[in-house]
């Protein structure tokens, strides 16, 4: 019963929260720095085109409208938020059995509000840089990832185009190693709308000159070769999430060229569902294509 209350109130808990979110517009108002930060890029992109013979509204824009606001959202709303609830007290009692209250390793909650802001993020986009990586490796990761790939034409919208199997294998991998520094998958709102805009400017159609900086941060130029249908490594190259510095560490970077008008995909996209429903069912069944 504990359980079951844990997903009903959780349930209720949400949806309330998400309404709240789109009758109250403030500061601290997710939903609307998705939609104030995404109309920004949108309107580089109207202005300064990287690829200027690239339609204004691309090729499935609207498709990656849906899966930004189905991402964030919608997949929490329908259920995900109270099951995920639901296991972490489960996995909390399943501590207990042995003794261990909590998984906090370190105490930086007394560390400076920047030192504890800048952990978070490094520590979340490292993690996130080794499963982008696992999503290429393992064969059956790929299969829902292949979703975020099928992208044609690139633009903002395609960062948040990807697979709801995603949103758990990242949420899963991620969860013990930011609560044994004590941090909660949702806590610290600047860490998240920075790792956004980072995204959506990756995956913009403009082009900015970084300098040095490339080496640090991910950018349109370093990712669209992520996305190219034709690279040397079978699983893949620039991971980087926010930081492409992994990538230089680690030597998965790969810009040849300039990349502006590299096809985009993988091997196999003419058999690739293009409607919402089938690409939400995608990896679910085996498929012979499991390679890039």
């Amino acid at each position: 019963m504990e359980y079951i209350d844990i997903f009903i109130t959780s349930f209720k808990d949400y949806a309330r929260y998400v309404g709240n979110e789109v009758i109250n517009p403030h500061w601290g108002n997710y939903l609307y720095w998705l939609i104030g930060i995404s109309l920004f890029f949108y309107a580089l992109e109207l202005i300064m085109p990287w690829r200027k013979n690239q339609p204004k509204i691309r090729k499935d824009f609207w498709l990656d409208a849906f899966y930004m606001f189905f991402n964030f959202f919608l997949f929490s709303l329908v259920g995900y938020y109270a099951v995920s609830n639901v296991f972490v007290e489960l996995f909390n009692d399943f501590l207990a059995l042995f003794g261990i209250e909590n998984l906090v390793a370190i105490e930086i909650n007394t560390w400076p509000v920047w030192a504890q802001l800048l952990t978070l993020f490094l520590v979340r986009d490292f993690i996130h840089w080794n499963v982008h990586r696992l999503l290429h490796a393992v064969p059956a990761l790929w299969e829902f990832h292949k979703v975020h790939h099928s992208v044609e034409q690139m633009g903002f919208a395609a960062h948040l185009r990807f697979h709801w199997m995603e949103t758990i294998v990242y949420r899963t991998i991620e969860y013990i190693p930011l609560a044994m520094i004590g941090f909660g998958i949702q806590e610290f709102l600047l860490v998240h709308l920075f790792a956004l805009a980072i995204g959506h400017f990756n995956h913009s159609n403009i082009k900015v000159p970084l300098g040095p900086l490339k080496y640090i941060f991910n950018n349109p130029q370093m990712h669209i070769w992520h996305h190219a249908k034709h690279i040397p490594s079978k699983t893949g190259v620039n991971f980087g999430i926010s930081l492409s510095i992994w990538d230089y560490i680690f030597g998965t970077h790969y810009i040849p060229k300039e990349g502006r008008d590299e096809p985009l995909g993988f091997d196999g996209m003419d058999k690739f569902p293009e409607n919402l429903k089938d690409q939400l069912i995608y990896g679910l069944k085996p498929h012979k294509e499991n390679s890039k």
